[in-house]
């Protein structure tokens, strides 16, 4: 019976182990032009021996950038920046996946170049505000994206992953959750397009299989994850249809399927029924990050290894308290406990430096 400390090959890479570092936006690019920092490579280097580790979201683009100070991944600086994470994680035996996240119309037009207006599916306002360097501000109307605006989003989305083999990333995991770009595209209440990109369940998946497969033929498909949180309501996200919700991300899950990507993320909500029919759709490694809400996913969880429900297991908060937390695992503990006074606990809500920030 297999178990989270026994090594598992995800995309032809053999991994130590099935425990997942998850993506955590913590907005500490401080370096010039969105770029990671020595505290970054420090940070990395110190979860070296997580199975995998997934970076906090970087943005492919400028207009993608949807918080002050995170990083991004479509510029030489950004790439030399990102080399120093990189080389510091393999030294220490990592293996580390960059995480591409498009905010689209989550974010504010002081934290664009030239005060550009964020982007969406349609000109639909997320109910809310968003933390800037100004403080709290409303969200604005999005602009849409026309058709050629859509191709240039998904190029760069493919020549940011680029840019990540470039600076040294084993490969790159697509962010389509937590009511993000890809999110909105999927949701009936951001999206309210007619054409090829929205209405029914085939135009509403159709931005993130074509980001998917422009990123896998960019820098191959066993460098390429997906990650997925169907029905989740961050971000003013409405999937209330459970029977949508069940068709629109098997429709999603089994066409990715058919890219050979090397894995799928998924953010569980509550229900484990639709966790086990998607994981029985995808035909390649399963990530979960388990719903645990309202405290951080922990120990218990490597049961669903044992049982077969996933195949690897990601945790959020606990692996910023304990850095060495494989090791912790294997042992049944010490465990530091997370701070709430740094962020909020539970890996699906985990506040870290800003109120806006979570587990990404």
């Amino acid at each position: 019976m297999t178990n989270a400390f026994a090594p598992i090959d995800v995309g032809g890479r053999s991994l130590a182990n099935r425990i997942v570092m998850a993506p955590m936006t913590r907005s500490r690019a401080y370096g010039p032009g969105a770029t990671a920092t020595d505290l970054m490579a420090t940070y990395y280097s110190q979860r070296a021996s997580a199975g995998l580790i997934v970076t906090e979201g970087i943005q492919p683009s400028e207009v993608g950038q949807g918080y002050p100070d995170t990083p991004g991944l479509h510029s030489p600086e950004q790439v030399a920046a990102w080399r120093k994470v990189t080389d510091s994680v393999h030294v220490d035996g990592g293996v580390i996946f960059a995480q591409l996240m498009h905010t689209g119309r989550i974010g504010h037009p002081s934290l664009l170049p030239d005060g550009s207006t964020p982007v969406a599916p349609s000109p639909v306002a997320a109910d809310g505000q968003v933390f800037t360097r100004q403080g709290p501000m409303d969200f604005v109307t999005p602009r849409e994206l026309d058709a050629d605006a859509i191709a240039r989003t998904i190029t760069d989305f493919a020549d940011a992953a680029r840019n990540a083999i470039a600076a040294g990333f084993d490969g790159v995991e697509i962010h389509g959750a937590n009511g993000y770009l890809i999110h909105q595209f999927l949701a009936p209440n951001t999206n309210r397009r007619t054409d090829d990109w929205g209405g029914d369940v085939t135009g509403r998946v159709r931005f993130g299989l074509e980001v998917a497969a422009a990123v896998a033929e960019a820098i191959g498909s066993h460098r390429t994850g997906f990650r997925i949180s169907p029905g989740n309501p961050y971000n003013d996200i409405a999937e209330t249809d459970a029977a949508d919700v069940e068709n629109t991300y098997t429709t999603l899950v089994s066409r990715l399927g058919e890219l050979n990507l090397a894995y799928l993320h998924m953010i569980e909500g509550a229900d484990r029924a639709l966790t086990i029919s998607l994981r029985k759709t995808w035909p390649a490694t399963f990530i979960l990050n388990p719903f645990t809400r309202p405290e951080p996913t922990g120990p218990d969880t490597l049961s669903l290894v044992q049982d077969g429900t996933t195949d690897m297991i990601a945790f959020g908060a606990l692996f910023l308290a304990n850095p060495d937390l494989p090791a912790r695992l294997a042992a049944q503990g010490p465990y530091n406990t997370p701070d709430p006074s740094t962020f909020y606990g539970g890996d699906h809500q985990g506040y870290t430096d800003y109120p806006h920030l979570r587990e990404g």
